[in-house]
């Protein structure tokens, strides 16, 4: 039956591609159908992101209409960036405990080394603390492992919100999914952009990628379905793997429930909630830059000082003005009136900068962040000390973080070793070890920031000394490492202190000086 379904998958995506239909928008894919306002939502996310909003149209002095530059604070970025860096550092730690005795044919002893390997090759702590800022920003990230053939490494793709897209998801979370990759080439001096959407799903207990090429001469088009050859001489359209217990692409949202589509599996920017908020911002900081910068100064002429400039249409003539000011207005005075008067206000600066904190603190509030977390009259924020001491808001909204970003590395470690060890590359496996549970890989976060660990140390110590807690539990909850590494270690400090006995030594000694009795 998996035969027949797989054939006829295969006949469906040749079928597919002989009619060379062609994609304006992802959407018009026959697997795809993502509701449009969550593209929508996400796109707008992005151009936020990067500080991107539509210029601000204004009548100066003599009625005509301008355009300048919207000013604004960057508080997506702000926040999350601010949420990343205490979410993730390159300090983390991640372990797997693995009693698997070292085999000879074997590159890597264990799989706990095979992961460090792929970690350290592809940068990956680097990586991920650069990825999580976007993440937070827009909603998602996706990173999938794969084969470099030519070198047999294990190599990570990562994909923004943006840039993925789910098939099928349950309760547990997306078990199929499309990624996709763009790419400009210059032909016979015309930009030609390339799409490739890279399939992940499911036939049966059989994993099936399937790639698809287009083409087009349209940014943001998908284009005409070509070849793959055209762009990718030896990328195959079709690759099964087998054994898999999970997809091979790993995808992370922000902590929470996405209020805005309920039925969607695509997770929420942190600010998404927060837009009413964030324009009240803006608007208040741009209105400030335009008085600072204007200085909110009306200065009333009298129109018997002002140059006339004739009209050819013989309409009539018209004042002339600095066509980039509405400082100046033109006014009829009489005779014993002063021929120019300055009405121009005090910049209202104590106001703008009190109006600003005033929505930060809304902004925080709907961030789930400690009051003081933001401010525009350049206060310090809380230390990291007083985070914790405070049970601060903050620190509990970080923890909801750190677990989705927990489940994501260790989701990422499985599908390495499991890919791993459905590759055979030189006539061999590139990992042939166990495939470790979710409860044998460790991930510290490094909350040495956050937490101090000599207060802990003195918490558990007290707790062990009436018995409360087993030396391994203290092992594992202050340095975060699975339950087998922490039975190795104690059984290490065991031996250690063994070694160290009085009585131990004094019969080390006796067996130097006289050697062992027989």
């Amino acid at each position: 039956m998996q035969i027949i379904e797989r054939i006829k998958n295969i006949f469906r995506k040749g079928g597919y591609a002989l009619t060379g239909q062609t994609l304006k928008v992802i959407n018009d894919h026959p697997k795809i159908n993502i509701d449009p306002a969550e593209l929508a939502r996400i796109d707008r996310n992005f151009r936020e992101y990067k500080g991107d909003y539509p210029q601000v149209e204004y009548y100066n002095s003599m009625g005509d209409l301008k355009k300048r530059k919207y000013m604004t604070i960057n508080m997506i970025k702000l926040s999350s960036e601010l949420l990343s860096g205490l979410v993730f550092n390159e300090q983390c730690e991640v372990i797997i405990s693995d009693s698997q005795e070292e085999k000879p044919e074997n590159t890597y002893k264990s799989a706990d080394d095979f992961i460090q390997h792929v970690f350290e090759h592809n940068d990956f702590k680097k990586n991920l603390a650069k990825y999580l800022d976007p993440m937070y920003a827009t909603g998602g990230l996706m990173v999938r492992p794969y084969v470099d053939q030519a070198k047999g490494e294990i190599e990570f793709s990562w994909a923004l919100a943006n840039a993925f897209y789910p098939l099928r998801h349950n309760s547990n979370g997306i078990s199929e999914g499309v990624m996709k990759s763009v790419t400009m080439k210059i032909e016979n001096g015309k930009e030609q952009y390339y799409t490739l959407l890279e399939f992940h799903e499911w036939s049966g207990d059989v994993y099936v990628i399937t790639n698809e090429l287009y083409k087009s001469l349209v940014k943001g088009e998908v284009g005409k379905r070509v070849p793959l050859s055209e762009l990718y001489k030896d990328l195959p359209e079709v690759a099964e793997i087998t054994k898999l217990s999970r997809p091979l692409f790993n995808y992370v949202t922000p902590f929470g429930f996405n209020n805005i589509n309920p039925h969607s599996p695509l997770g929420l920017g942190i600010t998404d909630n927060s837009k009413d908020t964030l324009k009240q911002i803006n608007d208040t900081f741009d209105q400030f830059n335009w008085e600072i910068r204007m200085g909110q100064r009306t200065v009333f002429v009298s129109d018997q000082m002002l140059n006339l400039l004739p009209s050819e249409n013989g309409m009539p003539p018209r004042q002339i003005f600095d066509p980039d000011t509405n400082v100046y207005k033109s006014m009829r005075m009489s005779s014993g009136d002063e021929l120019i008067k300055d009405v121009t206000s005090d910049i209202r600066t104590e106001q703008y900068i009190a109006a600003i904190n005033q929505t930060l603190k809304n902004l925080e509030m709907e961030l789930k962040l400690s009051v003081g977390t933001f401010s525009f009259d350049g206060r310090s924020m809380k230390t990291a000390t007083e985070v914790v001491s405070e049970n601060d808001l903050t620190y509990r909204t970080r923890n909801n973080h750190v677990q989705e970003v927990e489940k994501f590395i260790k989701g990422l470690v499985v599908s390495v070793l499991e890919l791993a060890k459905a590759t055979t590359w030189n006539g061999r496996k590139l990992f042939d070890g166990e495939i470790p549970t979710f409860e044998h890989i460790g991930v510290d976060f490094d909350d040495g920031v956050f937490q101090d660990r000599n207060a802990l140390l003195t918490f558990y110590g007290k707790a062990k000394t009436f018995g409360l807690i087993p030396t391994v539990e203290i092992i594992q909850r202050v340095f975060k490492v699975p339950k087998a590494t922490a039975e190795q270690w104690l059984a290490e400090i065991q031996n250690e202190q063994a070694d160290m006995d009085p009585m131990n030594l004094d019969t080390k000694k006796a067996e130097l000086l006289f050697g062992e009795e027989e």
